[in-house]
């Protein structure tokens, strides 16, 4: 899973990013442009795999990961409805999901972009640059129809028409401010949809970057965002960035200690997890031996079948049946020959739909 990190220049992004990842990217702008991307790679906490690593005792444990990508800050017009183009638009569409950094903090050394703080304003703006992208990109493509119908033959032409009448829906629906994600688009036209990446179409976390003085205000501020920014697909949080950032830097134990005196709340980290997994419908099963306990990354509703081809394409090529145990069942009884003897691990066939925390073992022959 990768998500797009992205927000208006000196909007905290890349403190936000670094939060996040752990990281240590450098936080002045990007003013190149020609600046890279910063990548950052975070381990999915899951405190499930340290109980399940003290019953198999494997030799190491493997998390599920999540990508950031902290993109550039774009050109100058960037939030004055102008759209989202060139490398900053192809970053983003290879995202699975994106995150948009509004910044709700007063600096006096660190002039705003729009020159006064309202992240509400920002984050509409932001969010109307994507819509200007996505009608960008139908605009090309309906024009490039309109000129291929011209010397189409019959059986092409209606392919392309049924196309032009589907992206026509969706245009209006996006000149009307409703975003793809919301939209009820025919299922023939999923395939095109995805080749074309639409950024409305993505799952959206909007996060305010906060003051360390509003930390006590957040729970107030992310219910009034949610009142106010809620839609379908659209998850909102308050994050201090700076302290965040800072507190990513030390050791698990100081960390912990610093966020209940500061009464800072869980890790950012955390957070954004969360928010990622409900917008994009993810779960993790989870698998444990002697080599390795892991968590694996699946959308709810997939098959034991194509969960196996998560590990390796030979175990679902060759899949005879998944043996499964809910992790708390297991957590209780602390074997799997217990969970066994006690009839807890059940055999389930190639259509079985995998829940969160089943712990699979697949059997198969190739």
């Amino acid at each position: 899973m990768a998500i797009g990190v992205f927000g208006l220049p000196l909007s905290g992004k890349t403190t936000i990013f670094n939060a996040v990842t752990r990281g240590r990217a450098e936080t002045a702008p990007f003013r190149s442009a020609s600046a890279q991307p910063n990548v950052g790679v975070a381990k999915v906490p899951d405190p499930r795999l340290g109980v399940l690593a003290e019953i198999s005792k494997p030799k190491r444990i493997v998390h599920a990961e999540v990508e950031y990508v902290d993109v550039p800050a774009a050109p100058e017009g960037f939030g004055k409805t102008q759209g989202i183009a060139g490398e900053h638009l192809n970053l983003l569409q290879r995202c699975d999901a994106l995150l948009l950094v509004a910044r709700s903090f007063d600096d006096p050394a660190v002039p705003h972009a729009q020159e006064t703080v309202d992240p509400y304003r920002d984050a509409e703006s932001l969010q109307l640059e994507l819509t200007f992208s996505d009608l960008a990109i139908l605009e090309r493509r309906q024009e490039r129809i309109a000129s291929q119908l011209r010397s189409a033959r019959p059986a092409e032409r209606d392919a392309l028409t049924r196309e032009q009448d589907v992206l026509a829906v969706i245009r209006a629906g996006l000149e009307n401010e409703v975003p793809v994600r919301e939209q009820q688009t025919p299922p023939d036209a999923k395939p095109a949809l995805d080749n074309f990446q639409l950024l409305t179409a993505k799952p959206l976390i909007v996060v305010f970057n906060i003051g360390e003085d509003a930390i006590g205000g957040a729970d107030a501020l992310e219910e009034e965002m949610r009142a106010r920014l809620g839609r379908p697909g659209v998850g909102a949080a308050a994050l201090c960035g700076k302290l965040e950032a800072e507190l990513a830097r030390m050791s698990a134990e100081d960390e912990a200690e610093f966020r209940e005196s500061l009464g800072a709340g869980e890790p950012g980290l955390d957070r954004m997890v969360k928010l990622s997994y409900g917008l994009l419908g993810l779960i993790s099963f989870l698998t444990t031996g002697e080599d390795e306990t892991r968590a694996w990354t699946i959308r709810q509703g997939t098959s034991a079948a194509e969960a196996a081809g998560k590990i390796h394409s030979d175990i679902q090529r060759g899949f005879i049946r998944a043996e499964v145990t809910a992790y708390d069942d297991l957590a209780r009884v602390g074997s799997v020959a217990e969970a066994r003897k006690q009839a807890l691990l059940r055999a389930e066939g190639k259509t079985y739909a995998m829940r969160d925390g089943d712990v699979v073992n697949f059997l198969f022959n190739v």
